[in-house]
């Protein structure tokens, strides 16, 4: 029998979709805020050493404008690459051996990696409204998978103790050892689609992202959802529908409606459609 029988997924019916692919940082965990946190304290450690080396003005990474622009959402080494050429800074590209002290493009990516690993040691939060939503669409009859640029992606799932929810986890390491693109390119869905064996335009992607839903809308996935976890008077979930989110909400919550009221249309709360 099913834990939940009160509610049902009016924007995700059964009957229209197989499958949902679900970015995990920030969409089943608050790990993005850690990602954001590693990323601020290796650039700025590293940009106060290249200005001082270099005799000009520290100018620290920003997480509202940098690491949204540059990094959210994409591999960690694009990320790296990204936000160095904004600053126009060259840096040898290295390997993916190099140690985190390495001033290399590999190196800064191994520094951040290792930041975001102990910060991710002293606990992940869950976002228990996702994860009702996942367990009431397999309920359902409908799969999930979990697609993320992050390498730490499987470790965290195993933590959290939702792995098992999971038939397909396409990841960092997938998308290194298989050479699949990363987003906002749509190859990781599509491998993950391809994985289900269900079809793009009967499954649904949901990313926090702007590479992400970037990637779901070029995938010409059925239903692309942004979920907005900024507070910044609305401007990121203008940016989400902007760059191919259908729907945007704040938090998954919005997309279950008591099962006594479904309207069959449109999800309830402030879930707005593009």
């Amino acid at each position: 029998m099913s834990d939940h029988p009160a509610e049902t997924v009016p924007a995700i019916p059964a009957s229209e979709y197989d499958a949902v692919l679900y970015d995990l940082d920030g969409v089943l965990t608050d790990t993005a805020s850690l990602h954001a946190q590693a990323w601020k304290q290796m650039f700025d450690e590293f940009l106060r050493r290249y200005a001082a080396d270099h005799d000009i003005p520290f100018e620290p990474f920003e997480i509202a404008t940098d690491y949204r622009s540059y990094v959210d959402g994409k591999p960690r080494y694009e990320g790296v690459s990204a936000f160095l050429e904004s600053r126009r800074i060259v840096l040898p590209e290295g390997s993916i051996d190099d140690p985190p002290e390495a001033d290399t493009t590999y190196g800064l990516g191994n520094r951040k990696n290792e930041v975001v690993q102990k910060l991710i040691q002293e606990g992940v939060d869950v976002y228990e409204t996702s994860l009702r939503l996942v367990r009431i669409l397999l309920d359902a009859g409908v799969r999930a998978a979990v697609v993320s640029s992050s390498r730490n992606a499987r470790p965290v799932l195993d933590t959290v103790g939702i792995a098992d929810l999971f038939e397909v986890v396409v990841d960092g390491v997938t998308a290194a050892e298989d050479d699949i693109p990363g987003k906002p390119e749509p190859d990781m869905f599509l491998a993950a689609a391809e994985r289900l064996g269900v079809e793009p335009a009967r499954t649904v992607v949901v990313e926090d992202a702007i590479a992400g839903v970037e990637a779901g809308h070029g995938g010409e996935f059925g239903l692309v959802i942004g979920v907005n976890r900024e507070d910044d008077h609305g401007e990121n979930a203008v940016a989400l529908r902007n760059h191919g989110a259908d729907i945007v909400v704040d938090d998954l919550g919005e997309l279950l409606q008591p099962a006594e009221n479904p309207t069959g249309s449109e999800a309830g709360g402030s879930a707005a459609t593009a």
